[in-house]
């Protein structure tokens, strides 16, 4: 049945704008590594800048949390999943993992979400995926194996890989909460949401990073971008403003007005984006196989995410669980 014409216009403006959301919350995540990245060097443990991070942007977030109280009662285990996960789990992972491998490949190793998907529906769940969506685990890993030089022995630290593995992991559930009850009649607030997950994540970084025990003259200093100084304060504000408030409140309302597969294929800039802001700003050069195999994993990403069918259509899944299809996020971190 053709659409009615008035209401053309707002279906693509609503398509625009959630792109455009979704490039923009690609943006805001993949400075977030560039920016602590200096404040680590600087002196700050990794599970300190995290909490500075959640528990600035869960301060800023605080008046949405009261707002929306009654999510407490209605989701629990909503707000409980996207706080432990997609806060503090990818925030910890990722922050720590950069303190020893170069951003650009820690976001890397975290693209391989789509593989880690794909391998739990067909090997745990035992459900069919698309030819297109094991095509590109294939190139993702494959990928991956030139971005960290496999040849040369493992040339990365060891734990590094693991903690941006465990990001991966625990993005795999961001756009998941993310879009959770999207189709339903009284479809939780994401705003909230996300206000109650940075509350949650913020009280158990507190009790993790123990943040009584930090260095805070630090933060009154200056950190290092690749030998030019910049103030502490301001690496901080851009972290918790820019690439927590901002970042999050983009991401996850561009996946309510699109879809898990469509944000997350815009948001596998987010590693382009932090790799070339690292190079740039940090000096972290990558070598020509490396840059190679991180266009061959995004690929990879692109093709496991888009090639996951519509909700309903009764296909072999992509990407997801038995009620919907999953996807990842550029989010990390």
């Amino acid at each position: 049945m053709p659409v009615p014409t008035s209401v053309r216009p707002r279906n693509h403006s609503g398509r625009g704008v959630g792109l455009g959301l979704a490039l923009l919350s690609a943006v805001a995540f993949g400075g977030s590594g560039v920016a602590a990245k200096p404040l680590i060097e600087a002196g700050l443990d990794p599970l300190h800048v995290v909490w500075l991070r959640v528990a600035g942007a869960a301060l800023v977030m605080l008046p949405l949390a009261v707002r929306h109280r009654g999510l407490l009662s209605r989701r629990p285990g909503l707000l409980a999943g996207f706080g432990l996960l997609a806060v503090a789990g990818v925030q910890a992972c990722y922050f720590a993992a950069i303190s020893r491998i170069p951003v650009g490949v820690a976001l890397l190793v975290e693209y391989l979400a789509p593989a880690l998907v794909l391998g739990w529906v067909r090997f745990v769940q035992r459900r069919p995926v698309t030819r297109a969506a094991a095509v590109g685990v294939v190139l993702a890993v494959g990928g991956l194996a030139c971005v960290v030089e496999v040849w040369s022995g493992l040339r990365f630290d060891l734990l590094g890989l693991l903690l941006a593995l465990g990001a991966a992991c625990c993005q795999v559930g961001y756009f998941v909460l993310s879009d959770q009850g999207s189709d339903a009649e009284e479809a939780p607030d994401p705003l909230g949401v996300i206000a109650y997950g940075l509350l949650i994540g913020a009280s158990v970084l507190t009790v993790v990073a123990r943040p009584w025990s930090m260095d805070w003259s630090v933060l009154a200093g200056s950190a290092e971008m690749d030998g030019t100084p910049v103030a502490a304060f301001v690496l901080l504000g851009w972290i918790v403003l820019v690439a927590t408030v901002i970042a999050y409140v983009t991401g996850v309302v561009s996946v309510r007005r699109l879809s898990p597969q469509v944000a997350g294929v815009v948001g596998c800039l987010e590693a382009v984006i932090a790799t070339v802001l690292a190079w740039v700003l940090l000096g972290e050069h990558l070598s020509a196989p490396q840059i190679a195999g991180g266009v061959v994993v995004l690929t990879g990403a692109f093709i496991a995410q888009s090639s996951a069918p519509a909700k309903g259509s009764g296909k072999p899944v992509a990407a997801g669980g038995p009620e919907r299809e999953l996807s990842t996020p550029g989010t990390t971190a």
